[in-house]
């Protein structure tokens, strides 16, 4: 049986603090995870397209600049629901910091297994026994802050 794998484009969204704003998902079997802003690509639409729409229905933030594509990551779990792993693209959204005002309904954001949205700084990130995703999140942040967005993007592993 070959893996359903979804393709998906996400945003690394920095406030001017280098705050990071990310979703908390609660999956099926007490899988929690903290990952950036966005989800899959619905058919035909592009990646840009997609984060464009998820930036909204997730968080609120419309209209924004859409920086370089920073990160790839591929992933695999077991147990998946709809899809056993994902293809992501990243791209780097620089923002003021927003109180998160979701386009959806949290009942839409919870049939999404999406349950919390919040600001996180790098320290916060680094002292918690959550788990995030990419698992690096903390180093690559500190990375793209210390040395800018790389040139290409860059394969960010699970």
């Amino acid at each position: 049986m070959s893996l359903r794998i979804r393709t998906a484009a996400r945003a690394l969204v920095l406030d001017d603090a280098g705050r990071v704003l990310l979703v908390r998902f609660a999956f099926p079997g007490d899988r929690i995870v903290w990952a950036t802003v966005g989800g899959g690509l619905e058919p035909g639409e592009t990646h840009e397209a997609a984060i464009r729409r998820e930036l909204e229905e997730e968080v609120g933030l419309e209209d924004v600049d859409l920086g370089p594509e920073i990160w790839t990551r591929t992933h695999v779990w077991d147990g998946g629901v709809n899809w056993d792993g994902q293809t992501e693209r990243y791209f780097l959204v620089r923002t003021q910091a927003f109180e998160p005002a979701p386009r959806h309904t949290w009942e839409q954001l919870n049939a999404e297994w999406v349950t919390d949205i919040r600001w996180w700084t790098i320290e916060e990130i680094e002292a918690s026994d959550e788990v995030f995703a990419p698992r690096r999140l903390a180093a690559l942040v500190r990375e793209l802050l210390r040395d800018g967005p790389p040139s290409k993007a860059v394969d960010v592993g699970v």
